[in-house]
């Protein structure tokens, strides 16, 4: 079959192309091209936007290369998927509408993720998991949707407390990494220095980590010469200033001059409502019925 190569426009590193037919089947199983899927769809109503009947919660990773996607440039790709999918998306009221799309809490560029969230608002009910696989299939492989629940109230920004992090530093010793973070540990203040969108801020990365380990040597991944790679997993709390793992890097360098020789690679495992015992639940864990919508 004929195809088109589909992608991301500008992006902030490596991208992968796919064909993707131009007869694909959309959410609900309707064949056509992007442009008929949409006119297939209930249109709206004269004087305004179809009002919102459903909300959809979807968790979705930013795997590989497509690690480097800006949330912008994720955002145009995730709006062209919606059209690709033919999904019956809700738009805002005004000159200028726009989809209705809310993230939460968004991974920096170039941090790989298994667990960003976002809701849509549509103006048709839809299956969720025909949605999520619609979805999936029209974005590129690296950004993949593993999950949608419809939402059963509440707001999802207010259910993002905290993130759990895995900072893997190539060629770094692990006893050094342990002795650097019983130094961030024992420390009660770690000012440290970032630029922003208000220009360089100096803010405290210290009372933000709520846990920090090394992972025991058995777990501790080694490259084809045996060269060591420590790996640290660290909860952050949800603050303002954000405080990003690298800011939690910074701080090890404050504490214990640690400067890894190699670049990190990072990946957040987890984001969601802290408990009192530290643990990070799951935000789509109270929208749930039971088993989970669509994981795979």
């Amino acid at each position: 079959m004929r195809g088109r190569l589909t992608g991301f426009g500008r992006l902030s590193g490596p991208t992968r192309l796919r064909a993707v037919p131009d007869a694909a089947p959309g959410w609900d199983g309707h064949t056509g091209t992007p442009e008929e899927l949409t006119i297939a769809r209930k249109p709206q109503p004269e004087g305004g936007q179809a009002p919102v009947v459903q909300r959809v919660r979807i968790r979705y990773a930013k795997r590989g290369p497509l690690r480097f996607t800006s949330h912008r440039d994720f955002a145009r790709a995730f709006e062209r998927a919606l059209r690709r999918a033919g999904v019956p998306i809700a738009f805002s009221q005004g000159f200028t509408p726009h989809p209705k799309i809310s993230y939460a809490s968004a991974a920096p560029t170039g941090v790989a993720s298994e667990a960003e969230y976002l809701e849509i608002g549509l103006r048709e009910p839809v299956d969720p998991e025909r949605l999520r696989s619609a979805l999936d299939a029209a974005l590129s492989p690296g950004l993949d949707v593993l999950e949608a629940v419809e939402a059963t109230g509440g707001s999802l920004p207010d259910r993002i407390e905290a993130s759990r992090w895995r900072i893997e530093l190539p060629e770094v010793d692990p006893a050094v990494l342990e002795r650097a973070v019983a130094a961030f540990t024992a420390a009660e203040e770690i000012q440290v220095e970032r630029m922003t969108k208000q220009g360089r801020r100096t803010f405290d990365a210290r009372a933000a980590v709520i846990g920090i380990d090394v992972l025991p040597p058995a777990e501790t991944p080694s490259g084809a010469m045996a060269v060591p790679c420590a790996i640290l997993e660290v909860v952050v709390r949800q603050v303002t200033p954000s405080v990003r793992p690298d800011d939690v890097l910074s701080g090890l360098r404050v504490v214990a001059d640690l400067e890894p020789p190699v670049a990190p690679r990072v990946i957040r495992l987890a984001q969601g409502t802290l408990t009192a015992q530290g643990e990070i639940v799951d935000p789509l864990d109270a929208d749930r019925d039971g088993a989970a919508i669509g994981e795979r």
